[in-house]
C-alpha cells in the first residue's frame, strides 16, 4: 500500500495509481478543447512557450503545497489543513480553505455530470450512426449540415432529457467512488487513463495521415509574440491554473491517501507534464480534423458539440472516429468527476463519522439536484437568475453560476489561501519534511510559493471579478 504506515485508512495500492488518478483529476474537458483554442487564438506558439512557463512557476508550486498538506494530515481536505494549522501553532480557521475548496468541488461536480450526460448522448448519437453508415463511411450521413447544427440545441431544450443522463453520469461516477481508494477510484483510473491515452494517440495519427495536420501545426504552433499581451498572458495563467484542477481540495485529498515513501516533488511533475502533454496533443488530435473539413472554431462546447460533429460527417470511417472520441472525452470527463465527488464525500465521512458508500451516496443525491436545476436551466427556469441582484452574475442561470462563482472567486480564493498558509503560514519544517524538494530548487519552490504564485492568483481574480480591466 501506498498509504502511511500503519493507517487503517484506505489508500492507493501503487505511485503509479496515484499517478494516474491524480492525471485524471486533471485531464478534463479543458485540455480537449478550450487550451487548442486559446493557443490558437491567441499567438499559438507564444502562448504555448508562456502557458508552460506558468505551469513551472504557478501550476506545479501549487500542486506540490496541495499535495503536501493532505500527505501529512492524512485525513479529509479540512481535518488535514487544521491539523498543519494546529502544529504550526496557527489558527484552525485555516482549514476554510479547504472547506471553501470542497464547497467548489461540490458545485462543480452538479454541473460537471450535465456535461457528462451531454457527452453519453453523443456516444448514443455515434454508435447508432455506425450501425447505419458502417465502419468505413462519413459520420452523420442521413443528416443535413443544418440538422447536426441541430443536434444540440435541441437537447438543451429537452429538461428531462439532460436530467436523465445527467443521473446516469453521477450513479456512474457514485459506483467508482463508493468502492473506495484501492478498490474503485485506483480501479477506474488504471483503466480508464491508458485508455485515455490510447485513443487520443490513435485519433492524433489518423488526423496526421487523413487531416490537415501541417495546417494544423502551423496554425497552434507558429510563434507570434506580438500577440502575447497582458491580457493573453493571463489567460495563459488562467488556464494554467484551470487546467490541473487546483482550488478544488482535489489534489489534497487525493494527496492525503499516499504513503511518506513516494516523493511529491517528483509526482507533482509528472502529473503536471501529463496534463501538458494532453492539452498539446489534443490540439493536434482536434484541429488536423476540424481544418481538414474547411471549418473553424474560437473553442468551447461548440467545438466538441456542433464543429466536431460537421468534421466527422466529411471523413472516411467518420463515425467510427466520431464514436472514438466521444468515448475518450467520456472517460475524461468521468476521471475527472470521480475526483470532484471524492472530496466532498471524504469531508461527509469525517464530519458525520459516515460510512464511505452512504457518504458518497448522500453527495451523488446532492449533486443530482443541483445538475437537475442546472439542466432546466437551459429550458423551463432560463428566466430564473439566482444571483442576478449581482452585477458579475446578471441573467446568469444555475448552470453558468455555478461555473462562473467557483471559476471567478471560489477557485483562485482558494488556491490564494492555500499559497499563504504553505508559504506564510504553516512551520516550515514541516513544510520540509512533506515536500521532496532540497537545496536551491527547494529554496526557488518556496520563493514561488511566496511570492509568484500569489500575485498571479491575486490577478487571476480581479479580473474575474473585474473583466473591465481588459476591456472585455
Amino acid at each position: 500500500m501506498v498509504a502511511a504506515t500503519g493507517s487503517s485508512r484506505d489508500g492507493w495500492s501503487s505511485r503509479t495509481g496515484f499517478v494516474l488518478a491524480a492525471v485524471g483529476a486533471a485531464v478534463g474537458l479543458g485540455n480537449l478543447v478550450r487550451f487548442p483554442a486559446e493557443a490558437a487564438a491567441n499567438g499559438g506558439g507564444a502562448f504555448v512557450l508562456f502557458y508552460i512557463f506558468c505551469i513551472l512557476l504557478i501550476g506545479l508550486p501549487i500542486m506540490l503545497a496541495e499535495t503536501l498538506i493532505g500527505r501529512h494530515g492524512q485525513a479529509s481536505a479540512t481535518e488535514s489543513v487544521k491539523k498543519m494549522a494546529e502544529e504550526s501553532k496557527a489558527s484552525t480557521a485555516w482549514s476554510g480553505l479547504a472547506g471553501l475548496g470542497i464547497l467548489s468541488a461540490f458545485m462543480i461536480l452538479a454541473f460537471y455530470c450535465v456535461i457528462g450526460g451531454w457527452v453519453l448522448y453523443y456516444i448514443g448519437i455515434f454508435v447508432a450512426d455506425l450501425f447505419q453508415s458502417g465502419v468505413t463511411g462519413g459520420a452523420l450521413q442521413n443528416m443535413t449540415p443544418e440538422g447536426i447544427k441541430e443536434i444540440f440545441p435541441t437537447l438543451l431544450e429537452k429538461g428531462w432529457l439532460m436530467a436523465l443522463l445527467d443521473a446516469v453520469f453521477v450513479l456512474v461516477t457514485v459506483y467508482f467512488v463508493a468502492r473506495g481508494v484501492s478498490g474503485g477510484i485506483e480501479v477506474a483510473s488504471v483503466w480508464l487513463m491508458p485508455a485515455f491515452f490510447m485513443l487520443l494517440l490513435g485519433i492524433t495519427i489518423y488526423g496526421a495521415f487523413g487531416g490537415a495536420f501541417g495546417e494544423a501545426v502551423s496554425y497552434l504552433f507558429t510563434v507570434d509574440f506580438s500577440k502575447l499581451t497582458g491580457d493573453v498572458m493571463l489567460a495563459a495563467i488562467g488556464q494554467a491554473f484551470f487546467s490541473l484542477s487546483l482550488g478544488v481540495a482535489g489534489m489534497m485529498t487525493y494527496g492525503s491517501y499516499v504513503g511518506k515513501e513516494v516523493n511529491l516533488a517528483k509526482t507533482s511533475t509528472m502529473i503536471s507534464f501529463a496534463d501538458t502533454s494532453v492539452a498539446l496533443v489534443a490540439g493536434l488530435c482536434i484541429f488536423p480534423i476540424v481544418l481538414a473539413a474547411g471549418l473553424s472554431s474560437d473553442g468551447g462546447l461548440g467545438l466538441m458539440f456542433d464543429v466536431l460533429p460537421h468534421a466527422f460527417q466529411s471523413m472516411p470511417a467518420g463515425s467510427l472516429i466520431g464514436l472514438a472520441f466521444f468515448v475518450m472525452v467520456g472517460f475524461a470527463a468521468l476521471t475527472s468527476s470521480v475526483s470532484l465527488m471524492e472530496g466532498p464525500t471524504a469531508w461527509t465521512m469525517g464530519k458525520f463519522d459516515m460510512s464511505r458508500a452512504k457518504a458518497a451516496t448522500l453527495v451523488a443525491s446532492m449533486a443530482l439536484l443541483l445538475g437537475v436545476a442546472s439542466a432546466y436551466s437551459f429550458n423551463a427556469i432560463s428566466d430564473f437568475h439566482p444571483l442576478g441582484f449581482i452585477p458579475l452574475f446578471e441573467g446568469e442561470g444555475v448552470f453558468s453560476v455555478l461555473d462562473s462563482v467557483t471559476a471567478k472567486l471560489f477557485m483562485p480564493i482558494g488556491a490564494l489561501l492555500t499559497a499563504i498558509f504553505v508559504g506564510w503560514v504553516a512551520d516550515r519544517q514541516l513544510v520540509d519534511a512533506e515536500n521532496g524538494l532540497d537545496g536551491g530548487l527547494h529554496q526557488f519552490w518556496r520563493f514561488l510559493v511566496r511570492w509568484v504564485c500569489p500575485l498571479a492568483l491575486t490577478a487571476i481574480l480581479i479580473v474575474g471579478i473585474f473583466p473591465s480591466i481588459l476591456g472585455s
